[in-house]
């Protein structure tokens, strides 16, 4: 993608894909965030604390009440982490 001043920038399917099977996010979410992102996780209480591991292009891999266990997981897959807030 080129844009008008002329430089070019990656859309975000292409920036996604430069970190596939390489890189993984850890976002911390709510238990009424779940649906979305895990549909198939049976239903929550509402107000829990919780952390997710997913891959570059937003694929959900990991969803636990335990911060470490995301870090754990994306060593097993040999994915780096970053975090979002």
């Amino acid at each position: 993608m080129i844009e008008k001043s002329g430089k070019q920038s990656l859309s975000a399917a292409d920036l996604a894909l430069l970190g596939s099977g390489k890189i993984g996010y850890i976002r911390k979410m709510s238990s009424e965030d779940v649906t979305a992102r895990f549909p198939e996780a049976p239903a929550l209480d509402p107000g829990l604390e919780l952390w997710a591991l997913f891959g570059a292009d937003g694929t959900p891999i990991l969803l636990t009440d335990n911060r470490s266990s995301t870090f754990y997981r994306a060593a097993e897959d040999e994915l780096k982490t970053v975090s979002l807030h």
